[in-house]
């Protein structure tokens, strides 16, 4: 078959492909709306609005025309959603810090997905899942979860533990919404100091957000900016993973490696550099920020109605324990770090 005919057959076959696709896609992006309605109007977190949604109508991933698309959200616009997450870093603004914050941001990021890895084992669980959980209460939340899942090798339980990482940092990140600001106040940390805590170890940046400006403004741009230090870690953690895992891992069951150099921390670090080098338009970065938004949103409801919800419950009591562990370890530390430099 000549070229000519090869790339005819391609083009072809793209309007029957986006068929099969719609129907899936576009029950994944209804469920994402319902999601955002309810966190807007009570206060809810729209990640963990969108996944429960998602598991009560599971059944629409098991089987029906559905089933690719539900996949393909869940894979690709997920990916894609991650990719678009580097037009949130600015280097220039991040410098803005110090350098002495920066390294101990970074340093607790680094720090408490080694802590993880070594203590893991103390609560019955493997390396996957140690890096999984500490990933993305070191990172950012959900979205490292789904970052670091997509590299991991695959087995039989790898949606349940990504199901239950999701689930258990978005409620602790909400719990330390509520919690941190009234511990910023007993422990009497000014706003610059209490910004710097509460972007450094509360897990999703919209919690970050919200608990920072529940305390001033000041604080709530400090959070936002020390978060965006650790969301800017997550194309390197996972690139470095990703070569560890092809390099050292057993091979997967089902034979596939992760890929030496994942598109999606390619388009990561493409657009944070070009924002970087403000080469982004302002407008453009905030819809394609906004579009990111959107794009994990449906991606998560995706993964939730590809969810047996009595196997994610089955992981227990010492994944709890684990992920609360390395939530604790993480406040502490950088707690420490800020009493340090003060």
């Amino acid at each position: 078959m000549s070229t000519a005919e090869q790339v005819s057959d391609f083009f072809s076959a793209i309007p029957q492909r986006t068929q099969e696709l719609f129907p899936g896609v576009i029950v994944a992006v209804i469920v994402a709306m319902t999601a955002q309605f309810l966190a807007e109007h009570y206060e809810a977190p729209a990640m963990l609005m969108a996944l429960l949604l998602g598991i009560a109508v599971a059944f629409l991933g098991d089987e029906g025309k559905t089933v690719d698309g539900i996949a393909f959200s869940a894979r690709t616009i997920l990916r894609l959603g991650i990719a678009f997450l580097g037009v949130r870093i600015s280097f220039d603004l991040m410098a803005g810090l110090g350098l002495e914050i920066v390294l101990l941001v970074i340093g607790g990021v680094l720090a408490t997905i080694g802590f993880g890895l070594l203590i893991s084992r103390f609560f019955g669980h493997g390396w996957r899942f140690a890096f999984l959980t500490a990933g993305s209460v070191a990172i950012c939340g959900a979205s490292a979860a789904m970052a670091i899942s997509a590299i991991l090798p695959k087995d039989d339980k790898s949606e349940q533990r990504l199901i239950f990482t999701v689930l258990g940092v978005t409620v602790l990140s909400t719990v330390a919404m509520i919690a941190y600001p009234i511990l910023v106040t007993r422990l009497g940390l000014d706003e610059s100091a209490g910004g710097i805590f509460l972007g450094a170890t509360i897990h999703d940046v919209a919690q970050v957000v919200g608990a920072g400006f529940s305390i001033s403004e000041n604080a709530g741009d400090t959070a936002t900016l020390v978060k965006l230090i650790r969301v800017s870690m997550l194309a390197p953690v996972v690139l470095v993973a990703a070569l560890l895992i092809r390099t050292y891992a057993d091979a997967p069951e089902d034979g596939k490696r992760p890929p030496l150099l994942p598109f999606f921390v390619i388009g990561f670090l493409i657009l944070a550099t070009l924002n970087s080098l403000d080469l982004i338009p302002g407008v453009v970065a905030d819809l394609m920020s906004q579009a990111s938004r959107w794009m994990l949103l449906i991606a998560i409801a995706a993964v939730g109605m590809k969810t047996n919800l009595k196997r994610v419950l089955a992981v227990g009591g010492p994944a709890i324990a684990l992920l609360i562990t390395e939530t604790l370890f993480i406040a502490g530390l950088i707690l420490a770090g800020i009493y340090y430099f003060a």
